[in-house]
């Protein structure tokens, strides 16, 4: 017992073993720190590339507004232009914003699952937390749509320069060179070579009332978790009252676990199999016997709950002990108890 003590104090326990390799405490530790430290590097450059594309739609906007008011005729053209610029460069920056929101999502499962379990009661992660992160790091894939980053880049920086450019373009036609007398006047003005000034009204229009559709329809879509939200669903309690009240779109992440599989193994060589996904794959091994109505011999059939990463591993040892096995693998919905889920749920 004292043995087994002092092992423990040293950090010689393995907490992580997979495929013949150990981590031990300080290991596991040591890699889970690179990892974030790589997984914020990257975000911060994505943040980067984010902050870059903003400042281009700052500078070209201030630019088509000082060039339109020194034309006299065709400076509004410049501003339409200069719309369909700041367009793109928010899709550039949405599509920049979808990346870096899944560096920024591991960060944040890494955040509340690593390093705030070591601080708070009863000091362990969620359950699923490692099953999410991994899946993130097997299948990447962008936790946000292509619509909501749109609509959050657009209500947070891209709407105002909508704005600053409507204003201008409604000035630049009222205003310069000469004031309008009339609305006819200053419809007439916004004509584009040979296209009426009306029709051109008519699809400025429109397109900005598209605009303020898509930001305001957007609103209700929180998936994306490099927000400062709270992680439980309830928002800081205001200054004074003794507790919060919950947050309507509080960020929450959602839980993503690699995909579970039950495989059914017929073989002839039970031990041999059994032994080996025992000490190999770490994994539990259920026997049953069963008859082949064809032929009415008996076999045993092995059990095993795994992972979709571990389904290669296991197509290749059985292999190796029993060439003529028959194998079936097939989906499981949920995989509860020691290994995957617990089976009884976390308070």
């Amino acid at each position: 017992m004292e043995d087994e003590k002092t092992k423990r104090a040293a950090g010689s326990e393995p907490v992580w073993t997979y495929r013949g390799y150990e981590l031990h405490p300080r290991e596991f530790a040591s890699a889970m720190v690179h990892l974030f430290r790589g997984e914020i590097s990257r975000a911060n450059v994505w943040r980067q590339r984010l902050d870059a594309t903003t400042n281009w739609a700052v500078i070209t906007t201030g630019a088509a507004i000082s060039v339109a008011f020194t034309e006299a005729t065709a400076g509004h053209l410049v501003i339409i232009l200069n719309t369909l610029l700041i367009t793109f460069f928010l899709y550039i920056e949405a599509r920049r914003y979808r990346y870096y929101e899944l560096w920024s999502y591991r960060v944040r499962l890494m955040e509340t699952d690593f390093y705030a379990a070591m601080l708070v009661p009863p000091f362990r992660p969620a359950s699923d937390w490692a099953e999410t992160l991994a899946e993130s790091l097997l299948h990447p894939h962008f936790p946000i749509s292509v619509l909501e980053a749109v609509g959050r880049r657009l209500r947070r920086n891209y709407f105002w320069m909508y704005m600053v450019l409507a204003i201008s373009w409604v000035g630049k036609l009222w205003l310069h060179p000469t004031a309008a007398r009339t609305l006819d006047d200053l419809i007439a003005r916004a004509a584009i070579g040979g296209l009426p000034g009306m029709v051109v009204v008519m699809v400025g229009t429109t397109f900005y009332l598209l605009i303020l559709a898509l930001a305001l329809l957007t609103v209700g879509l929180q998936e994306a978790t490099g927000e400062v939200l709270p992680r439980f669903g309830v928002e800081p309690a205001a200054m004074g009252a003794g507790h919060g009240k919950p947050h309507k779109h509080a960020w929450f992440r959602p839980s993503r676990r690699r995909r579970q599989f039950m495989a059914i193994v017929v073989t002839d060589a039970k031990d041999q199999v059994a032994d080996r996904i025992l000490r190999e794959m770490k994994r539990g091994v259920t026997a049953l016997q069963a008859t082949g109505m064809w032929t009415g011999a008996t076999h045993d059939v092995l059990l095993v709950a795994l992972t979709v990463t571990e389904v290669p591993r296991l197509k290749a040892l059985v292999e190796e002990e029993d060439p003529d096995a028959f194998v079936v693998v097939t989906p499981a919905h949920e995989v509860l108890g020691r290994g995957f889920i617990p089976l009884r749920a976390e308070d």
